[in-house]
C-alpha cells in the first residue's frame, strides 16, 4: 500500500463526532493506528482538503492534526508532495515512557538502557519471516543460531580480530555472560579483580560465587597500569573483570598501551580477563583507534562479552561471548543447568540488526550526543557545584557531588564515610523544611530526589560496602526534554530534601 484514500482514514480511525477537542482525537487515532500496525509506515496521508470533506469537519481542524502529528513525529511532510505516515525520532518525541505515570511514576535515571531504534520494527518484521524456516527443529541451541553467531565472529574480525562462528556463545544478554563465564571459572574463595566504580552486577555474580573481591580504582582519566597491574600480581587474581571500552559508569576509554600491558601481566599471573564490550560500539565524539583487547592475547586467556541492550535495545536481552571454540562448547555445555538456549526470534531480530549496523549506530550515536548535550548543559546551569568530565562515548555521566567537598570518597578508595554530612541536615528552627548539606552523598540524594519524582543510582551501587558516596551516575540515554525535566527535580531535591515520606528502594528495580 503507498498511500491511503480520505475514506479509507476516515473508516480506519472512525472517530466520535463528539470528541473534543475533534482535531486531537483524530491525531490520536492515527497516531495509534500506525503504532498498531493498521496503517504502515511511509504511507502517503491524503490530502486535509479530502479529508475534511469526508469527516464533514473545516479543513483548520484537519490542519491541526496533521500538524500536531508532525509535531509528534508520526507525519512527514514536504511542499507540494503531500504528507507520509513515519515513526519518531526516539530523541524528540513527547510520547515516551520515561514520564509515564504508570509504576511507580518516576523517571527512571537509575538505569542506562536507551529506548530502541527506527530500525527495530523492520528488524522484527523481517526476523518474523525468517522464523518458519527453524520451525522444524526443536528450537534449543545452547551456542546459538547459526546466522547470528556468523554474524557477531564477522564484526570480531572487521575490527582487527580475526573470529570464527563457533568461538561465540549467544547468552541471554551480557549479565546472563557474566554469570555463564563466573559459574564455570570462578569458585569459592577464588580472588576476582574488578574496577571500582564498576557494573554492580557483576559484583552481585561474584559475591554468588563467594569470590573474594579484589577492587582497583578508576577515575574519569582512566586506569592507572602499575596499580591494576600490581593489583592482579598481589592478589594471584584468578579472574579479571574489565570494562576497557567507555567503562560504566567512568565513561573512561582504556588505550592500546594499556590494554597490551594488562594482557601481558594477566599472562605472566595466570589470570583470565573478561573484557565487557557492551558500550564498545559507541563513541560519540572522534577518539583514538583502540584494538579489541583479545588482540593482544597470545594464549586464549581474553574472554570478551557484548550485549544487544545498548546499541539497539535491550528488550531483546541477547548477547554474547568470545572465547576458544573448546571454552565456548564447556559454556554451552554449563548453561543447560540455567536456561538451555536464547529465544529464536530475538536472535532473528538481532541478526538483521547486524545487517542494518552502521545505520543504527549512526543514529544511536545522534540521539545520545543530542541528550548529553542537553544534560551536561543543565547540570552546569542548575547545579554547577556537582563536577564531572564529559565522556567521548558511552551513556553515563559519572558526578562528583558538591565540587571538592572535603569530604567527598575518591572512587577505589576504600574509605568510609563517617561523622558529620552524613545524612540530611534541617535548616531553619521550625521550619520543617529539610536540606540535603553539601557533602551528604549520594544515598540521602537518591531517598529525597524519589521525593521529587526520580529514581536515582548512588555512587555506592557501583562499589563495595561504605565507598563512593560522594558520587552519583546519571545517563543520557533518554530523550533531552526527560533528562531536563529530571534535573530541574533534583536540584529540588537537593534544595528542600524529600517531599513527604521517602520511598523505600523497590526491590524488583534492576540497575543496567
Amino acid at each position: 500500500m503507498r498511500h491511503l484514500s480520505a475514506a479509507q482514514v476516515a473508516r480506519l480511525v472512525n472517530v466520535d463526532p463528539g470528541a473534543r477537542p475533534y482535531y486531537r482525537a483524530l491525531a490520536d487515532g492515527v497516531r495509534n493506528l500506525i503504532m498498531d500496525g493498521q496503517i504502515p509506515v511511509r504511507v502517503r496521508m491524503p490530502a486535509e482538503r479530502h479529508l475534511a470533506e469526508i469527516l464533514k469537519v473545516s479543513r483548520t481542524t484537519v490542519t491541526s492534526a496533521y500538524d500536531l502529528l508532525r509535531e509528534r513525529g508520526y507525519l512527514e511532510s514536504r511542499q507540494g508532495s503531500g504528507s507520509w505516515t513515519a515513526l519518531p525520532d526516539p530523541a524528540t518525541t513527547p510520547d515516551n515512557p520515561w514520564l509515564s505515570t504508570d509504576g511507580d511514576g518516576l523517571v527512571q535515571l537509575h538505569a542506562a538502557a536507551p529506548p530502541a531504534p527506527s530500525a527495530l520494527r523492520s528488524a522484527m518484521l523481517e526476523a518474523v519471516e525468517d522464523l518458519p524456516r527453524y520451525g522444524m527443529g526443536n528450537g534449543y541451541d545452547p551456542i546459538g543460531l547459526p546466522a547470528l553467531r556468523e554474524r557477531i565472529a564477522a564484526r570480531y574480525t572487521a575490527r582487527g580480530l580475526a573470529t570464527r562462528p563457533e568461538q561465540i556463545v549467544v547468552t541471554t544478554g551480557a549479565q546472563h555472560a557474566i554469570q555463564l563465564v563466573f559459574g564455570l571459572l570462578v569458585g569459592p574463595g577464588d580472588p576476582v579483580l574488578v574496577e571500582s566504580p564498576t557494573y554492580p552486577h557483576a559484583i552481585d555474580v561474584a559475591r554468588q560465587r563467594s569470590a573474594r573481591i579484589v577492587p582497583v580504582g578508576i577515575s574519569h582519566e582512566g586506569w592507572q597500569t602499575d596499580l591494576l597491574i600490581g593489583a592482579m600480581r598481589q592478589s594471584g587474581a584468578r579472574l579479571a573483570y574489565l570494562m576497557p571500552d567507555f567503562q560504566n559508569p567512568t565513561g573512561a576509554l582504556m588505550d592500546d598501551a594499556t590494554r597490551a600491558a594488562v594482557v601481558g601481566a594477566a599472562r605472566r599471573t595466570d589470570t583470565l580477563v573478561l573484557v565487557d564490550e557492551t558500550w564498545m560500539e559507541l563513541a560519540l565524539d572522534e577518539v583514538p583507534h583502540t584494538s579489541p583487547m583479545g588482540s593482544f592475547d597470545t594464549d586464549s586467556r581474553v574472554i570478551s562479552i557484548g550485549s544487544a541492550s545498548k546499541l539497539w535495545w535491550g528488550g531483546l536481552r541477547i548477547g554474547w561471548i568470545r572465547t576458544t571454540a573448546a571454552l565456548a562448547r564447556r559454556l554451552a555445555v554449563h548453561r543447560s543447568a540455567v536456561d538451555i538456549a536464547s529465544p529464536v526470534l530475538e536472535q532473528l531480530v538481532v541478526a538483521r540488526l547486524f545487517d542494518r549496523l552502521e545505520e543504527t549506530r549512526a543514529e544511536r550515536r545522534r540521539t545520545l550526543r543530542a541528550s548529553r548535550e542537553t544534560l551536561v548543559a543543565a547540570l552546569r546551569e542548575q547545579l554547577p557545584e556537582w563536577t564531572f568530565t564529559v565522556p567521548r562515548g558511552g551513556g553515563t555521566l559519572w558526578v562528583r557531588l558538591n565540587g571538592d567537598a572535603p569530604n567527598a570518597i575518591a572512587p577505589g578508595s576504600g574509605a568510609t564515610r563517617i561523622g558529620p554530612g552524613s545524612g540530611a541536615t534541617r535548616i531553619g528552627p521550625g521550619s520543617g523544611a529539610t536540606r540535603i548539606a553539601p557533602g551528604s552523598g549520594a544515598t540521602p540524594l537518591a531517598e529525597a530526589a524519589a521525593g521529587h519524582g526520580v529514581r536515582l543510582a548512588p555512587g555506592p551501587w557501583f562499589g563495595l560496602e561504605g565507598t563512593l558516596e560522594g558520587y552519583l551516575r546519571l545517563p543520557y540515554t533518554q530523550p533531552p526534554q526527560v533528562l531536563a525535566e529530571a534535573v530541574t527535580r533534583l536540584r529540588a531535591a537537593r534544595d528542600h530534601g524529600p517531599v513527604g515520606a521517602s520511598r523505600p528502594p523497590d526491590p524488583l528495580i534492576m540497575m543496567v
